[in-house]
Order: C-alpha cells, then sequence, then structure tokens
C-alpha cells in the first residue's frame, strides 16, 4: 500500500482527501488525531480524577477502603456494557452523534460526582460516568477506520491512547492544584463543564467526511456504507482471545488508576502533594509506552508483513516485562527504587495497548465498532472486578503485597494467551447474518 508520511506523525499521511471538496483542512488526519486525542486526555482525567482526592472524599462521605473500590468499580459495569452499545451505535448511525451524546454524559456525571452527598450518589455518578465513557472508545475506532491507512492503525491508537494516559499522569497534578483553590467538589465540577471543550472542538473537525477507503480502495468509506446485521455470536468467539487478554491488561492499569495515590500516600507515607508527583511520574511511563508500542507494531508490520508477528509480539513482550518489573514492587520498600520499577512496569504494560487496539480494525474493520467494543468488554470487567478486589483484600490483610500479586500473575496468563490470537485470519461473515 503506498503511504505518504510527514516528520511529526511517522505513518499517518497529512491529507489523503480531496481538496477540491470543501474544507479539506477539517478533513486532515492530522487534526482528526489531535482532537481525539485531547477526548481521550480529558475522557480519562475525568475518570481517574477520583484517584488524587480518594482519602478526602472517603473522609467526607464516610466510606472505606471496600466502599470506596465499590464506587469506582460501579463505573465498569456500564462501561463494559456500553462498550459493546457504543460499538454497535457507532457502526449504525456513525461516530460523529455517538461521540457527542457520550460527551454530554460525561460533563454531567462529573459534576454530579462533585455534587454526591454519600454512597448511594456517588455511586449514580459513577454508572452515569460509565455510560458515556464505555462507549466513547470503539466509537474513536470506528471514526480511525475511514481516516487513518490501514499499515497505520497500530501508532494511530497508540498515540490516542497515549494521550489518555497523558491524562492520568496530569490528573493528579492539575487536581491538586485545584485542591489549592477549591473543595474536592468543587474540582470536579469545573472539570465536568471544562470536558465540553473536545465537543466543540470534534464537531469542527469531523463535519465532512473523509475517506481511508477512498484513498486505499477506490470506494466509499466504510462509515458510508449500508451496514449488515452485525453477527454478534461469530463475531464474539472470534474475539473471545483478544477480550481475554485485554481483561488481563485492564486488570494491572485499574490498579495503577485506581490505587496509586493511596500506595504512595499510606505505604510510604507522602503527603497528598509528593504522592500526585510520584503517581504522574508513574503514570507518565504509560504515555511513552503507548506510542512506542504502536510504532513498533507499525514498524513490525511494515518490515515482515506479517499482522500476528506485528500484533502478538509486542503484546506479549510488553506483558512480560510488566511482569518482570512488577517484582521488585512487591520485593523491596524504598520509595526511589519502586517507583522507578512502576515506571518500567506501567510502560511495558502500554506496550499493549496500540496493537491490541488495532486488532479489532485489522480482523473485521466494517465491524470495527463492535468489534472493538468486544474486545474492550474484557478491559470493562477487569474494572469492575480490580478495584473492589483490590480494596476488600486491602481492608482484610492491611498489605500492598497480596492485591499486588494478583496484577504480576494475570500479567503473565495474558502474555501466553495472545498465542490464541489470530490476527492473521480476515473475519468473513454473511452480509445476511445475524449469528
Amino acid at each position: 500500500m503506498k503511504q505518504t508520511t510527514v516528520d511529526n506523525l511517522p505513518g499517518i499521511p497529512a491529507d489523503h482527501t480531496n481538496k477540491t471538496g470543501p474544507s479539506s483542512a477539517s478533513r486532515s488526519p492530522i487534526l482528526f488525531l489531535a482532537v481525539l486525542c485531547f477526548m481521550y486526555l480529558v475522557l480519562y482525567i475525568d475518570r481517574v480524577n477520583i484517584a488524587t482526592v480518594a482519602q478526602r472524599m472517603m473522609s467526607d462521605l464516610g466510606l472505606n477502603n471496600t466502599r470506596f473500590g465499590l464506587a469506582v468499580s460501579a463505573f465498569a459495569f456500564p462501561y463494559a456494557l456500553f462498550q459493546l452499545i457504543g460499538g454497535w451505535t457507532s457502526d449504525r448511525i456513525g461516530a460523529q452523534k455517538t461521540l457527542v451524546a457520550c460527551g454530554i454524559i460525561v460533563c454531567i456525571s462529573t459534576v454530579a460526582t462533585g455534587l454526591a452527598s454519600g454512597l448511594t450518589s456517588l455511586l449514580l455518578a459513577r454508572l452515569f460516568l460509565g455510560i458515556g465513557e464505555g462507549a466513547a472508545f470503539p466509537t474513536a475506532s470506528r471514526a480511525l477506520i475511514d481516516r487513518i491507512p490501514s499499515s497505520s492503525w497500530g501508532i494511530a491508537q497508540g498515540i490516542t491512547h497515549g494521550s489518555a494516559r497523558l491524562g492520568n499522569a496530569v490528573a493528579p497534578i492539575v487536581v491538586v492544584t485545584l485542591l489549592a483553590y477549591f473543595s474536592w467538589r468543587g474540582s470536579f465540577v469545573l472539570l465536568g463543564l471544562g470536558s465540553l471543550i473536545w465537543i466543540v472542538l470534534w464537531l469542527i473537525v469531523d463535519h465532512t467526511p473523509s475517506s481511508r477507503s477512498q484513498a486505499d480502495n477506490g470506494q466509499l468509506p466504510i462509515e458510508h456504507q449500508p451496514v449488515p446485521s452485525i453477527p454478534w455470536i461469530k463475531l464474539a468467539k472470534r474475539m473471545a482471545p483478544v477480550t481475554l487478554v485485554d481483561f488481563c491488561y485492564g486488570w494491572t492499569l485499574w490498579v495503577f488508576l485506581t490505587w496509586l495515590p493511596s500506595f504512595f500516600l499510606k505505604s510510604y507515607h507522602l503527603d497528598l502533594k509528593s504522592s500526585a508527583i510520584f503517581t504522574s511520574g508513574v503514570l507518565l511511563g504509560g504515555v511513552l509506552g503507548d506510542a512506542t508500542g504502536g510504532f513498533l507494531s507499525d514498524r513490525l508490520y511494515r518490515r515482515t508483513g506479517s499482522l500476528q508477528a506485528a500484533r502478538r509480539n509486542v503484546i506479549a513482550f510488553g506483558m512480560l516485562g510488566a511482569f518482570l518489573f512488577l517484582l521488585p514492587v512487591v520485593l523491596v520498600h524504598q520509595l526511589n527504587i519502586v517507583a522507578i520499577c512502576l515506571s518500567a512496569a506501567c510502560f511495558c504494560s502500554e506496550l499493549v495497548v496500540g496493537p491490541i487496539w488495532a486488532i479489532p480494525m485489522d480482523i473485521a474493520p466494517r465491524y470495527a465498532g463492535t468489534a472493538s467494543g468486544m474486545m474492550n468488554f474484557g478491559f470493562g470487567i477487569a474494572g469492575i472486578l480490580s478495584p473492589v478486589i483490590f480494596g476488600s483484600v486491602l481492608d482484610l490483610t492491611h498489605s500492598w503485597t497480596v492485591p499486588f500479586f494478583a496484577s504480576i500473575c494475570l500479567l503473565l496468563l495474558g502474555a501466553a494467551l495472545t498465542f490464541f490470537i489470530r490476527v492473521d485470519i480476515p473475519f468473513e461473515s454473511s452480509p445476511t447474518s445475524s449469528q
């Protein structure tokens, strides 16, 4: 496949659209990708800000670790379900309308979190947030597939999810800064209202269609072709190994997103500001890991011509690396060593993201939204189980070692499960099939 590139984003074409049409700038893949990156950053700030204010929120609302873990995991119930609903919706009505609806829901639910008066209202706010964010990510894959060449799907997914990890990294610093001037409640209200900005940007850059398909095949963009019935059962069977690997990866990420600030605060007796800085440092490793994993995966694909090697090998390498770097975290109690190892583990685990999000697009581009939702359903299930189990074990044992061992074991299992993924066999289904 012939491909032109720009210097600042290797592998992403500067503009492969028809420049005689209206507003070619609005259809530039680079600008389009930038707005998606901003969306990922905002969504993750709104998702993980609760971890930074955990101790203050727990004190004000009378929550222990188990109840706080339950509130965090409440987000993941609709998040998991709306991976499937959001992916299906974006395949049926398109990405633009779906993402606008997601943005409005995220705004309202983030503000509602700041207004929570107890466990029940906090649970409702987090459930509503899970609806908006759950539908957003498979929809973003649906949007990417028509605007980015297939040879660059790995790096595109890596860059966008790297922005999500940047949101993880800056959230503690942003929230701590807001806490200097406002209460934790006020910080949620401001962040919720601020999240409306990306909706406006999204409407600006996505108001006209662009076409990866036209550039590659001389055909209509996939999103403008009639969508057949989704072959749910057949597609779910094909995506099952990817879903299981995503669960194993997601368990560890949920631990990082939910418990790192409290880990540094409690285990090393740091103040809120210092724990936020250490948490941000760890999660910045994930930003580099996302972009690196996507770049390596696409580079391997161009050099070998093998999707199997390009996707599976990078995923397995990343999970094994995270497994090795988490071992010192439970064996050593020295702050600097633990922080460095956590950063390296976060980097390695995030190598997984670019290639694993590209796999649904590789296997079933016609059903990219639905297939991405099926894959990330595993991440959602991990989000249901990981925070509450981690918090419960922490309350029972008063030790951080035992719950961290679960992540270590699941990373090793995930690396083994990658060998059941078959990216090299395209998904085929009758256009009229529904099973």
